[in-house]
Formats: structure tokens, sequence, C-alpha cells
């Protein structure tokens, strides 16, 4: 739970158990014990949803680092970040150029009015996805908590081919960036580093 809303950040119980893996309830009932012992608080205003305390926080880095010395992954988790770190640009722009497009020299945003454009863009988000799924098939391998991510985004990805574009990057869906967003931080949190600290592509 306390790994859900690193991830999250802000969010629901039903946002929190797609994270996870749970129900909607059994994550409600666990927010309720977790914000007992003073791990989490629900926030109202405008954006309202349970997120970590300063000590939920601690909590969760000293539980990450007990699994990782426990399960003695941290190398394999290591060389599959390199391979995440390689392919982050290239997910990036592509994502970029779902939204922005440059005409005579600026950039504008784009109106989705050129479906060539769009459709070579899909074809670029298809093939940077499979340069992805073995790093997260290595993932999986490493921990059974990164094996949801593969899925994830494979599902993301037919949703967008399928012409329900939204998946590509909408914040408030799995879309692909939201869930390589979800990664990257999973990532950064298993190995203790923060996006500051990234050196490189």
């Amino acid at each position: 739970m306390l790994h859900g809303l690193r991830l999250k950040a802000v969010a629901e119980p039903p946002a929190v158990a797609e994270a996870v893996g749970l129900t909607a309830s059994d994550v409600a009932d666990e927010l309720t014990a977790l914000e007992a012992a003073g791990l989490v608080v629900h926030r109202t205003g405008a954006l309202t949803g349970w997120s970590l305390t300063p000590a939920g926080r601690t909590a969760h880095e000293v539980l990450l680092a007990a699994e990782a010395e426990i399960t003695a992954v941290r190398g394999m988790v290591e060389a599959a970040y390199g391979g995440f770190r390689r392919l982050n640009p290239r997910v990036l722009d592509v994502c970029s150029r779902w939204q922005v497009r440059h005409r005579g020299g600026r950039p504008v945003r784009n109106d989705h009015a050129d479906a060539a454009y769009d459709r070579a863009v899909v074809g670029e988000l298809a093939a940077v996805h499979a340069d992805a799924t073995p790093v997260c098939d290595r993932l999986g391998g490493a921990l059974d908590r990164y094996r949801p991510y593969g899925p994830r985004l494979g599902h993301a990805v037919e949703r967008v081919r399928a012409g329900d574009t939204d998946w590509f990057t909408k914040p408030a869906i799995p879309s692909y960036h939201t869930v390589w967003f979800e990664l990257h931080e999973d990532l950064l949190a298993t190995l203790g580093l923060d996006r500051a600290g990234e050196v490189g592509p």
C-alpha cells in the first residue's frame, strides 16, 4: 500500500488498487489502518486523495531497502534500470510528439487533424514498446511486483492502436505515459535514487 501511494503520489482507493493488484475495498480498509498508524493521510482540495505522510515515506524506504537485501536482486534491478534509462528519452520524445508538433519552427499543440502524422507516432510508440518489453520481463523476473508493468504498458498500446488515443498520454487513466512514469518512480524508489540525481540520458 505504501508503495502504491509512493507511485501515485495522491490517489483514491480504486487507483491505488489498480497499482497494487488488490480490490478497492481491501485498499480502503488498509488505508484506514495506515492512517491510524500515521503513515498516510487523506487530503482534500484541488487534489483529493490519499498520500504518504513523512513517516509513511520513511517507512516505505525502510521496507524497500529490506526487500532489496532479502531478495538479493539489486544487481538485476540496476541492470534493467540501465535499459530503462536508454529507452526513456525515446518514450518521452514520442509522447511529446503526440501532444506537440512543430510548424514553421514553432511548437504547436497537435490537433490530431493529420491522420498520417498520428499513425506514424502511434507506430513509433509500438516500436519503443517492443524494445521496452524485455526490460519489463527482466524486472518481473527480479521482483513479482514488477510483473504488472509489461501487461499494463501493452494494454495501453493496444488501446491506442485501436483508436482510443487517450491511452497514449492522458494522466487521469493508466495511459502509456502514466504507467511509464510510475515504472520510473518505482525504479528510483527501489534503488534509493531521485530524478534530480540522474545523470545523462
